[in-house]
C-alpha cells in the first residue's frame, strides 16, 4: 500500500470528503485529485469518518436542482392557492355587474 493514502495512526487508507454542484457528497482516496466536478468539502480521515460525516450533513438525498425545482413548484401552487377566485379571473363578477337588473 502506498503511504501517502493511509493514515500514519492507524494504517488505514485516508480518504476525503468531496461535494458536487448539486450537493451530493462522496469519498475519494486522499492521494489522489478530486475528480472532474468535485470539490474538497473540508473532511478526511479514515473511511468509517469520512461516511459518518456525510451520513450527519447530508440529510436530503435529493441532487440540488430538484429540490430547487420542488421549492419553486410549491411556491407556485401556494400563490395559486392564494390568489382569490383564482379560476376564474374576475370573469363571474363582471358577469353579474353587467347583468341586466329588473
Amino acid at each position: 500500500m502506498d503511504s501517502e493514502d493511509t493514515n500514519t495512526h492507524t494504517d488505514e487508507p485516508s480518504y476525503r470528503v468531496v461535494i458536487n454542484h448539486e450537493e451530493q457528497y462522496s469519498i475519494w482516496p486522499i492521494h489522489k485529485e478530486n475528480p472532474a466536478g468535485w470539490e474538497d468539502a473540508g473532511t478526511s480521515g479514515t473511511k468509517e469518518e469520512c461516511l459518518a460525516y456525510i451520513g450527519e450533513v447530508w440529510t436530503d438525498m435529493r441532487p440540488l436542482s430538484l429540490r430547487r425545482q420542488m421549492e419553486q413548484q410549491e411556491a407556485e401552487r401556494e400563490e395559486a392557492s392564494a390568489a382569490p377566485d383564482a379560476g376564474s379571473d374576475g370573469r363571474q363578477e363582471r358577469e353579474r355587474e353587467e347583468m341586466p337588473r329588473s
